[in-house]
């Protein structure tokens, strides 16, 4: 089935034209390309009407572009169906089609967002595959000429007291997991100088055998120095500048398009890739230079698929197609087959198209930065990639056929809950004990061992920070809020899902995750404004896996439609699935609001002798919900919304802070209310007095659209009066002050209160 070609080097001839199908389905695993018989038939074809069998450097390069990874087969029929009509809006620049949506944030800048998974790679090499996940989404947003200000990182692993006789063969332990995780964050956005401002944690079972390490980035760009991510012309010259290319993540993008099972370690550790934060920072500096003196004519960055992805998509983007000399590539290695050059992912690499007679400035400012930088093709009239290597041709293929990909509208079963259990939701017997075991959950719990390890304030531009309260008694914010620029408009960032109840029922589990995230906007003043999504799920090659993710885009393009927040960039990662099962449904939000003065963001952390409001409605509403998991009663009632009820409850929420003194605010979501008052209470010490009892329903429900706030006690009547005038509920439940948390129904000491947060998470570290 292979035949070396009498080349001076390594090159092989595939011999499909004549391969059957059993035949066809062999090359395919034998060569890592992770393609179908179907797809390999398409191969064939194409193959056949050329006259010829392909090379390897052939038949690898369409394994990385028809990858899931790279050109969401699965997924994009489903997604123009429900969610790319949600990325529209007026003062949306590029949403979608680039590496990172653009988004107007005044009259002379625009902010860019990216927003990605680097799962399997963590999940082998926890360490190696976040730093590289951070370097990757730093390369998304640099690539449309923007200078990164700030770092996102959702994280989710198994629970971390699971006992290690538990473990499935070739399963690293979530401890070990977390703190390799944590630790390559940590080292590369410190290292690279690039602010770490929010992101979330998260425990569950379904994480156990394969783990998710999300990863965003937010940038700032001047409107007229906007780069895209294609070439400007014929004649451009592709320039390859950065690191080295060498034999680390090779097939990354078809490794990251299969299950994990417990070999996964041994045959795909290859695929992971090398990050280098040293080289990226000059990098970065360098690609801004060129960028500022208007010498390119177009950028994108090797991510998935490398070489191989990255100079047809610009070429073709630009209606053109290329011709690229492989050998000048510059290597870390020697003896790396053509094949092994091309679909490298090695990191902390830029590709640059320049017009020649720019060419000698742009080396000499990379030189200047002490970053390689090499010309290794340019952009021909005709749509076809053609490659070169030692004065050989070793490719030559249609580009349109290669990055356009196969499409498949899959078969989906849509989950129905499981009956309505209103019966099985009850008190507990014990509150004060129960109202613990909630606060100490390491879902709930002080994240403090990770947010200190990130520089969070590095660039001296995060006005509100992650942790909110006095100093070194802090409490969790709702959103961090960035000062991108001289002005005093500000960008604030927060990211959510609610993983529970999307396992509970897939629709109302992202709609709820949607509400969440405008919630969290809402809740520092500022306008929601625009989001990303990184969907991870499992195979969706099982119709129930399939279900699970339509679901899902459906209620989150119902939400971002009827709230008029656009998708603007995007990430869809499946195969999130092991023969021990797949994750729970994780559609990760990033949502980006516009603080218009950043004098004037409000925090979390009770300031005490306040009246405390409840904004919102409360229902029996337990599905998913924290208080479910620790009783460990079964409800399959996930909290409802609607993108009108919750518009009319944001708007009325901002209207009120720039009408009343707001003193403190923070959203209602894990735990519910008696969690939400507890938080706010422990960033300054400051007790909380109800003004009745509170059933459990009311401290315990995670209903959706509420928001605790803090005023003096003189406006509380009018501030409850102004909500209720429009038509919205709002109640005061107590005021703040004392050392007790006491609703009435139960009361505890502050103290003990705090100590049992502040341990939840730390006790297994």
């Amino acid at each position: 089935m292979y035949r070396k070609v009498d080349v001076p080097f390594e090159l092989y001839e595939i011999l499909i034209l004549e391969a059957d199908d059993e035949q066809l389905a062999k090359i395919s695993e034998e060569l890592g390309l992770a393609l179908n018989v179907d797809e390999m038939k398409r191969i064939k074809d194409y193959f056949r009407q050329k006259g010829r069998n392909p090379y390897d450097i052939e038949l690898q390069s369409i394994a990385q572009a028809w990858s899931e990874h790279c050109c969401y087969k699965s997924s994009k029929y489903y997604l123009r169906q429900y969610l790319l009509d949600a990325s529209k809006a007026d003062y949306v620049i590029s949403a979608i089609e680039e590496d990172a949506g653009v988004v107007e944030f005044d009259e002379e800048y625009a902010y860019v967002t990216a927003f990605e998974s680097h799962n399997h790679p963590s999940a082998i090499e926890p360490y190696g595959g976040a730093a590289t996940g951070i370097g990757g989404i730093l390369r998304d947003v640099l690539c449309m000429g923007a200078q990164p200000v700030a770092l996102i990182d959702p994280l989710f692993f198994g629970n971390l007291d699971t006992p290690y006789e538990r473990l499935p063969k070739g399963t690293k332990h979530p401890l070990y997991l977390l703190k390799g995780v944590v630790a390559g964050i940590r080292d590369y956005s410190n290292r690279v100088g690039i602010p770490t401002v929010a992101g979330m944690v998260f425990f569950d079972d379904s994480y156990l055998t394969n783990c998710l390490v999300n990863v965003g980035c937010v940038g700032i760009v001047r409107k007229d120095k906007i780069i895209h991510s294609r070439a400007g012309g014929v004649g451009d010259l592709f320039v390859l500048a950065g690191g080295k290319t060498g034999r680390d993540g090779i097939h990354g993008v078809t490794f990251a398009s299969a299950e994990l099972d417990e070999k996964s370690e041994e045959e795909a550790r290859g695929a992971v890739q090398l990050g280098n934060p040293i080289m990226k920072e000059p990098l970065i500096h360098a690609c801004l230079e060129v960028v500022e003196k208007g010498l390119l004519t177009g950028m994108k960055d090797l991510g998935g698929g490398g070489l191989s992805c990255v100079i047809g998509e610009m070429a073709l983007a630009a209606g053109y197609g290329a011709e690229v000399y492989l050998d000048k590539v510059p290597l870390k290695e020697e003896g790396m087959a053509p094949w092994e050059i091309w679909i490298s992912e090695s990191q902390e690499r830029m590709m640059l198209t320049v017009r020649p007679e720019h060419i000698d400035e742009v080396l000499y400012i990379f030189q200047k930065w002490d970053v390689p930088a090499t010309v290794v093709g340019k952009v021909i009239p005709e749509k076809i990639t053609r490659i070169y290597y030692k004065g050989y041709k070793i490719y030559e293929m249609d580009t349109e056929f290669v990055t356009a990909g196969p499409e498949y509208c899959r078969p989906y079963i849509a989950k129905k809950p499981e009956k309505e259990l209103h019966e099985e939701v009850r008190p507990p017997e014990d509150y004060v004990k129960v109202f613990l075991k909630m606060l100490s959950h390491p879902n709930v719990a002080f994240k403090e061992w990770i947010v200190r390890q990130y520089d969070h304030e590095v660039r001296a531009s995060t006005i509100l920070k992650p942790l909110q309260g006095r100093v070194n008694f802090e409490t969790h914010g709702d959103a961090a809020v960035i000062k991108p620029t001289k002005s005093f408009r500000g960008l604030a960032i927060t990211a959510d899902v609610n993983p529970w109840m999307c396992k509970v029922d897939p629709y109302w589990g992202s709609a709820s995750s949607f509400d969440e995230m405008v919630r969290n906007l809402v809740a520092v003043n500022s306008i929601p404004h625009s989001f990303n999504d990184c969907l991870n799920f499992g195979n969706p090659e099982k119709p129930e896996r399939m279900g699970e993710f339509v679901e899902a885009v459906k209620a989150i393009g119902w939400m971002a439609k009827g709230t008029k927040i656009p998708c603007v960039s995007g990430n869809v990662s499946f195969y999130n699935e092991t023969p021990y099962g797949s994750v729970a449904p994780t559609p990760s939000l990033l949502g980006v609001g516009l603080v218009e003065d950043i004098r004037k963001v409000i925090t979390s952390d009770f300031k005490g002798s306040g009246a405390v409001v409840l904004v919102g409605e409360t229902e029996k509403e337990f599905g998913g919900s924290l208080y479910s998991v620790i009783m460990q009663q079964r409800c399959h009632i996930v909290p409802k919304t609607s993108p009108e009820r919750l518009k009319a409850y944001s708007d009325v929420m901002l209207e009120s802070f720039r009408k009343f003194e707001v003193k403190t605010c923070h959203d209602v979501s894990m735990g519910g209310v008696a969690i939400c008052i507890a938080e706010m209470s422990f960033g300054r010490g400051i007790g909380f007095e109800a003004v009745r009892e509170l059933s459990f329903i009311e401290l315990f429900s995670e209903s959706n659209t509420r928001w605790v706030v803090e005023v003096p006690e003189t406006h509380a009547e009018s501030y409850v009066q102004f909500f209720r005038e429009k038509g919205l509920k709002a109640e005061i439940i107590g005021y703040s002050g004392g050392d007790k948390l006491n609703f009435k129904t139960f009361s505890v000491e502050l103290d003990e209160a705090d100590r049992m947060w502040r341990k939840g998470l730390t006790r297994f570290l």
